[in-house]
């Protein structure tokens, strides 16, 4: 896939300053914990040894990286580091040639180089020479470097190879058995270490390992093995794969149904039907309702002089009344059967919706002749003053649910705002629950805040620890927090990256 290094859209999506994966990128340090002691012991034994040094892995393994640091980290006013680069197979005089012009000399043949690097011992300086991509070396190239690595006893540079692991079957051959030289093996990063090598480069763009999450994170370490130029290529097709995957989801999020737009157009024509009907036929049901209320209401005071049967009567008295206009033609046993089936329940609707579907009213005259039945009926009839009860949509939940007016981080965001862009916290983890959040933070206490920010389109609140002066500092805390908390891989990085999220 074609690098997008310096593509605007790629840059713009994630906010990084630069490619974080590029092979060579701005301000970038020596970090990756593996390969600090490899620098060590080559600085050792290029104190107290007196052999030539090889560093081998594949490509992609960080040799370049390795020899970087060690000229960037060697005493400038003690040594002189002569770095050679073979840009193709390379003899013995074209490395003699090239050591020459680094040291001024005209005669660049061994007795010359030598001589100079006696010189230069002289006044206390050592020589060192780096060759990088040393399998690009011919045979008689190596055993020069061979030679000027065995020095005079006046003086001797120090010689150091990176190549890939055949080189070392080229020097075994030559030395026959002779103890001339030591290799130095570098070896792929474990998961930890390549979370760490990810969190750095994310870091010197402007970004976090957030940017990542872990499924990512697992898939770059399994597909590159753990080597740092592999890391960086996978990791870069990662993030670009996002881009891509995150414009699909934009794109199908606007239509999302997979029916024909005319299609969509009759199902809601016909939902459209159905909601009217059902509008319909609710109006008709509510009047029928409401007939009832002013017929109970009105016919009241009648039915106290009807009723002897003391102050339980008058609630009933209204559906009597409501059946005595044609009393007089329904004296039937049907009529009858239908007026006592009211009176066996309890439930003053059902003997209305019995009225209304008869049509024929019962006779009054039965129902006054089993009033002796209905008086079991005075439970039900207090509940007519309590048909308010249909203000209870008055107590609608919706009132009481200010839920969503819980600070959303923005109780912590001053803070994080007002402190320094260089001093450093430690990030503890990130939900997409803003309660996990707050339950942390009250339960860890005040050393303990979050903010929010946009992560894949949805907002994630991420829990950080602390404020220390620098990124050491804040290494040393993670190594402090309880055990359930450095399970988590808690890791630590600027202010300023946290205020730039923010701020998106």
């Amino acid at each position: 896939m074609t690098s997008l290094s310096a593509d605007d859209s790629y840059l713009d999506h994630y906010g990084f300053s630069h490619d974080p994966f590029a092979a060579r990128v701005p301000g970038f340090k020596f970090f990756p914990a593996q390969r600090k002691p490899v620098l060590g012991q080559l600085h050792h034994l290029a104190r107290y040894s007196q052999l030539l040094l090889v560093v081998t892995g594949p490509e992609g393994s960080g040799k370049t990286l390795v020899r970087q640091a060690l000229v960037a980290s060697s005493n400038k006013q003690a040594v002189m580091s002569v770095v050679i680069t073979p840009q193709s197979t390379a003899d013995s005089s074209a490395v003699l040639q090239q050591i020459g012009q680094a040291l001024n000399i005209q005669h660049a043949d061994f007795d010359g180089v030598m001589a100079q690097i006696v010189q230069l011992a002289l006044t206390g300086q050592e020589v060192y020479l780096l060759v990088d991509d040393a399998e690009q070396l011919t045979g008689a190239a190596v055993e020069t470097l061979l030679r000027l690595a065995a020095g005079s006893p006046e003086a001797r540079p120090h010689v150091f190879l990176f190549g890939e692991d055949s080189l070392v079957s080229r020097l075994e051959a030559l030395v026959e058995g002779e103890e001339r030289f030591h290799v130095i093996a570098l070896q792929p990063y474990e998961e930890d270490e390549t979370r760490e090598y990810l969190a750095q480069r994310l870091e010197g763009a402007g970004a976090g390992l957030e940017t990542l999450s872990e499924e990512q994170i697992a898939r770059i370490h399994e597909q590159s093995g753990g080597w740092p130029g592999a890391i960086n290529l996978v990791a870069r097709e990662e993030l670009i794969e996002a881009i891509k995957h995150s414009k699909t989801r934009k794109a199908t999020k606007g239509w999302p149904f997979p029916l024909p737009m005319k299609h969509l157009l009759a199902v809601l024509a016909v939902l459209c039907i159905i909601a009217v009907a059902f509008l319909l036929r609710g109006g008709e049901d509510e009047p029928e309702v409401q007939t009832n209320t002013p017929l109970a209401l009105g016919n009241a005071p009648r039915s106290a002089p009807e009723s002897a049967a003391g102050p339980v009567t008058p609630p009933e008295s209204p559906s009597k009344i409501e059946f005595e206009t044609p009393a007089a033609a329904a004296n039937t046993d049907s009529a009858r059967t239908a007026a006592v089936e009211p009176a066996e329940d309890v439930s003053e609707e059902n003997s209305a919706s019995i009225t209304h579907q008869d049509g024929a009213a019962p006779s009054p005259a039965v129902t006054q002749k089993e009033a002796p039945a209905p008086v079991a009926q005075p439970a039900p009839e207090p509940v007519v003053p309590e048909t308010p009860a249909p203000k209870t949509p008055e107590v609608v939940r919706p009132a009481a649910q200010p839920a969503p007016a819980a600070p959303a981080a923005s109780a912590h965001s001053a803070w994080y705002a007002e402190q320094g862009g260089n001093r450093y916290l430690v990030q503890i983890l990130g939900t997409r629950t803003e309660k996990n959040a707050q339950a942390l933070v009250a339960q860890r206490g005040s050393d303990y805040r979050y903010f929010v920010k946009e992560h894949e389109g949805k907002p994630l609140y991420v829990v950080t620890f602390g404020n220390f002066a620098n990124r050491a500092a804040a290494l040393a805390a993670i190594k402090t927090l309880p055990a359930a908390l450095q399970s988590g891989k808690p890791w630590a990085r600027s202010f300023a990256s946290v205020q730039k999220e923010m701020r998106k």
